[in-house]
């Protein structure tokens, strides 16, 4: 089998290869340090299982998860984390296992042998129950660990460089997803105002012009006014109407 080891950690990435290299020396072991990675190398590679770290920089292991079910040919999923808190999350990831670590080798024997038995079939199965149940939340990295946002609560976001500011009810926090990615999850709920934003579309309130000639929307709950360009204004304003 190919699999796809996804961990931050260089050490936790080396142990879970040491071990599959001694459960079978066949298997054709592909690695990647954080979500954003793992979706890229599976794309590329199309490996059967992934063995996914649920705490990393960027995406998360969950939302990674979520990403990897909605590809054509999704591969198993297979969590390993230090972390027992996440685990009902993880299985509305439909993942097949949940491997707390340090991970014993027994263990993870059993849930290769299971990841094995789930064939492409029962995978396309998962993905399209995955695509019938729209996201209702990202998640972001904060001090503190992983925090889910609801989309209700957020208002807009707006890129900068190579990151995005999600701001929401509680505040703001930053994201490295690009915006087209966003977009193209989210465009039941956000719509394209600028090359830089989407905004949600229930916090569409009106679209002004300022004294400098800009267009600008205003926010049902919050003063914040967001440029509109003006290759987005009809759009806007037929939303509006």
């Amino acid at each position: 089998m190919k699999i796809l080891i996804v961990d931050d950690e260089h050490l936790a990435r080396e142990r879970l290869h040491r071990h599959i290299q001694e459960l079978d020396s066949h298997h054709d072991i592909i690695e990647a340090e954080n979500g954003l990675i793992a979706i890229k190398q599976t794309e590329q590679h199309n490996p059967d299982i992934v063995l996914l770290d649920i705490r990393m920089p960027g995406m998360d292991g969950i939302e990674a998860a979520n990403k990897l079910s909605q590809l054509n040919t999704p591969p198993a999923i297979i969590f390993t984390t230090a972390y027992d808190e996440y685990a009902l999350d993880a299985f509305d990831s439909h993942a097949i296992a949940y491997l707390l670590k340090p991970i014993r080798k027994e263990k993870l024997k059993n849930a290769l042998q299971s990841a094995k038995q789930l064939n492409r079939v029962q995978l396309q199965s998962i993905q399209n129950k995955e695509n019938n149940e729209k996201e209702q939340y990202i998640s972001v990295h904060i001090h503190s660990g992983v925090r889910k946002i609801d989309l209700s609560d957020i208002f807009y976001f707006q890129a900068e460089h190579k990151y995005v500011t999600v701001k929401y009810r509680e505040g703001e926090v930053l994201i490295e997803e690009s915006l087209k990615s966003l977009e193209a999850r989210f465009s039941e709920a956000f719509i394209r105002i600028h090359r830089n934003a989407l905004v949600a579309k229930q916090q569409l309130k009106a679209i002004r012009k300022d004294q400098q000639g800009r267009y600008l929307i205003e926010l049902k709950d919050i003063d914040d006014k967001i440029e509109v360009s003006r290759r987005h204004v009809a759009a806007v304003r037929k939303f509006l109407k």
